[in-house]
């Protein structure tokens, strides 16, 4: 970690951060509409950006990048097979939703089945994130950040103390996002958050395959076409991750329920300031998508051309970009990572907030609460399920198959 490390992480890092300040100062975040759905006032590329945000973390650069270091080009199944679905909740799901006025998902369950069926679905959807998404965030967040930065060796410290460290920071920072501000200010950090990371996303595969080429771009991308073509075939055999039956059948049917009915994603679209804003904003998704491969797998295969003895598959990322980017490049790509890592934990952790507001305390504790009590309840709800995360986060480092996995 050097001074222009420093430097450049922590001017991109205030820069959203009084950005999304001087955006919010006058915004009501006390009123649950405002607070939970940002006024039903979002826009089409705002929605787009808060959507690839909250979706795209370093569980993904890390997780996917890994896995295609280990099996190729065929992992991109995983972000390519979204376009459908984001289709489907354009022109199925989302006006089904907005027709009803819902602020949840688990309101559209229990309008179709019952109060129960909705109480356990709400159940569900508080365990998952709480318990398995979110730790696995602030881990992922907090192993990319620490290889990024050598974390551990800068503050004379174990690696484990490290990790620790900088999950506690990703959560606290997160926190602060998401308990205090609300979607609204979650989705203003995303959009200048989502700039960097299509910047600094693209930024590795160039400079990764110049380093392939010995400074040529066309030599690395010769290099990559020519050795270990077979890295480069997209169509999953029965013993890849994504074999190519389930990516056109089972993996649709996952990113249904992902991208349709996850109250962490759907939400954004709730908040849209019109019907044709929020289908606007998923369709623009879909074709933001098809970046995705450039970002997120591309990486991974040269980091298999250029380190093919690396411990642990995950490692390709961090690694790649500790070895190619330039100096001064590397603070702004971890401000970039960094914002991409609580843009996801808040925008879970806001939507989690509220499914427990909304649906458990005002059925079923307090049904004559007010606004502002609904909002309070929130808060506290999102502050205890960060700290269980933060507790959680670094025993994911004993997963047996990757992280991703």
């Amino acid at each position: 970690m050097n001074i222009q490390q420093i430097v450049s992480f922590f001017a991109f890092t205030l820069l959203v951060a009084l950005i999304t300040w001087w955006k919010l100062r006058k915004a009501d975040t006390q009123s649950q509409q405002s607070y939970f759905l940002a006024g039903r006032s979002l826009k089409a590329p705002v929605i787009a950006a808060s959507l690839m945000l909250t979706n795209l973390s370093t569980e993904q650069l890390v997780g996917l990048s890994g896995q295609a270091y280990r099996s190729g080009m065929s992992v991109m199944a995983w972000e390519v097979i979204s376009a459908i679905p984001l289709i489907f909740l354009a022109l199925i799901f989302l006006p089904k939703y907005l027709q009803r006025g819902i602020a949840t998902i688990p309101d559209f369950i229990e309008e179709r089945y019952d109060k129960t069926t909705r109480i356990v679905v709400d159940c569900c959807f508080l365990i998952a994130t709480g318990i398995c998404f979110l730790p696995i965030v602030l881990y992922s967040g907090a192993l990319a950040l620490n290889s990024l930065f050598h974390v551990g060796e800068a503050l004379g410290i174990s690696q484990n103390n490290a990790i620790w460290l900088m999950v506690i920071l990703l959560g606290f920072s997160g926190m602060m996002y998401a308990v205090l501000g609300g979607l609204k200010a979650i989705a203003i950090a995303d959009v200048i958050n989502g700039i960097g990371l299509v910047i600094g996303g693209l930024m590795v595969p160039v400079f990764g395959l110049m380093a392939m080429g010995d400074g040529s771009f066309l030599r690395g991308v010769e290099q990559l076409t020519t050795v270990h073509a077979e890295k480069l075939n997209s169509i999953g055999a029965s013993s890849d991750p994504v074999p190519i039956g389930a990516a056109l059948t089972g993996l649709i049917l996952v990113n249904t329920f992902y991208w349709c009915t996850n109250q962490g994603i759907v939400q954004r679209t709730l908040a849209s300031k019109s019907l044709a804003e929020g289908q606007k904003g998923a369709l623009l998704t879909a074709v933001l998508k098809m970046l995705d491969p450039l970002i997120l797998v591309l990486p991974g295969l040269i980091a298999f051309h250029l380190f093919q003895d690396l411990p642990k598959a995950d490692m390709a990322y961090p690694t790649l970009v500790n070895s190619v980017l330039p100096t001064s490049l590397v603070g702004f790509f971890g401000a970039v990572l960094f914002g991409a890592i609580i843009s996801t934990f808040n925008g879970f952790l806001n939507s989690t907030s509220t499914l427990f507001s909304l649906g458990i305390y005002h059925r079923l504790i307090n049904s004559k609460a007010d606004s502002q009590k609904l909002v309070k309840v929130g808060r506290r709800f999102g502050l205890i399920l960060a700290l269980i995360s933060v507790l959680v986060a670094p025993w994911i480092a004993n997963a047996p198959q990757g992280l991703y996995s």
